[in-house]
């Protein structure tokens, strides 16, 4: 991709996620199309977001894939790497080389049997206060380029912003309430994933897909179209076309 391709994309995804923040927007759909968005146009073989909990405990909330391979490797990140070490420290890490990362333990070792080379994690950051980690995975080792990581950091930003919004930063306990909803719709978005697979008897994976299809094509937020699905008031079934 040439850079007036890339700055040209960038700078439309950004305009579009500006546009999604409405006051009834779905915070794990916004997390979502970010995460989208650094494999689309950054260019990197993965990204997930984990975010804290009231414990401080990282939980993953939107990946480029539901397969178990990928969400496997973000929740090692979340206890040990260079995941929790960004969120931690309040920086960005950059790995450029999994194979000669010291001490990486079972995240090190389940990254590289899953094809992956290299990681970056950036802190979602407001001031002083860190909430979670948006975390690059890349099929070959080597730092990322510097406007990659100029547009890593405004999609981190972006995260930030969608998750504090402007209404959370007057007063803290609607910052934790949104931080609440946001690991509870994840929950719930697991358990639909479950339900469809299971009906459907497709993979995990397929299963999000259906789900979030169904949900943009119907422009309803994702953990409602989850929710329906868990009190079986929702089925989605696959198409036989």
């Amino acid at each position: 991709m040439n850079e007036t391709s890339f700055d040209s994309q960038l700078l439309h995804t950004l305009t579009g996620l500006a546009d999604t923040l409405v006051d009834d927007y779905d915070v794990v759909e916004l997390l979502q199309t970010l995460v989208d968005a650094c494999h689309d146009i950054l260019g990197v073989a993965a990204a997930g977001i984990l975010l804290a909990d009231e414990s401080g405990e990282l939980e993953l909330i939107a990946s480029t894939s539901e397969a178990s391979r990928l969400v496997e490797v973000m929740q090692l990140g979340a206890q040990a790497g260079p995941c929790i070490e960004s969120f931690r420290l309040g920086v960005p890490i950059a790995v450029p080389s999994l194979d000669a990362m010291v001490d990486g333990g079972a995240f090190r070792s389940e990254a590289l049997a899953q094809g992956f080379s290299s990681i970056h994690a950036l802190p979602l950051r407001l001031r002083d206060q860190t909430i979670g980690t948006l975390n690059l995975m890349g099929a070959d080792e080597g730092a990322l380029p510097e406007r990659v990581l100029v547009a890593a950091r405004a999609f981190a930003d972006m995260a930030t912003i969608g998750i504090l919004h402007e209404r959370s930063l007057r007063e803290s306990e609607m910052l934790a309430q949104q931080l609440r909803v946001a690991l509870s719709s994840r929950v719930i978005i697991e358990q639909a994933k479950g339900v469809v697979s299971f009906t459907a008897d497709i993979p995990i994976d397929a299963a999000f897909e259906m789900i979030r299809t169904y949900a943009r094509s119907h422009q309803l937020p994702l953990s409602q179209v989850a929710a329906r699905i868990v009190r079986r008031e929702l089925r989605i079934d696959v198409d036989p076309g």
